[in-house]
């Protein structure tokens, strides 16, 4: 059975990664990444959507006020309700992760 690893992937390794790809300075990798993150949630914030063709669309959603648990102590406390954006992959974007895998 092949084990998995589980990596996040910072902020600064998406930059470096962008920098070494395109020949830009790290600075102005910077902040293509930041302008590209602020126009995701400026997308969403005005029409609830963002539909990016061959990658994914990102929907704004409301999630309701919930009871939480800390597993350590058991204690339950109320989450509150509040908005989140959720990320649906394109079929063609998936088809290429399966490709690599």
């Amino acid at each position: 059975m092949q084990e998995t690893l589980k990596r996040n992937i910072k902020k600064v390794d998406i930059i470096k990664s962008l920098s070494q790809k395109t020949g830009y300075s790290k600075l102005i990798s910077k902040k293509l990444f930041s302008d590209l993150i602020y126009l995701i949630i400026y997308s969403i914030k005005n029409t609830g959507n963002l539909n990016l063709k061959n990658f994914g669309s990102f929907n704004l959603i409301n999630k309701l006020e919930r009871i939480g648990r800390n597993p350590k102590t058991k204690k339950e406390f109320i989450i509150s309700s509040r908005k989140s954006i959720k990320f649906t992959a394109s079929k063609k974007l998936l088809e290429k992760l399966d490709k690599l895998i």
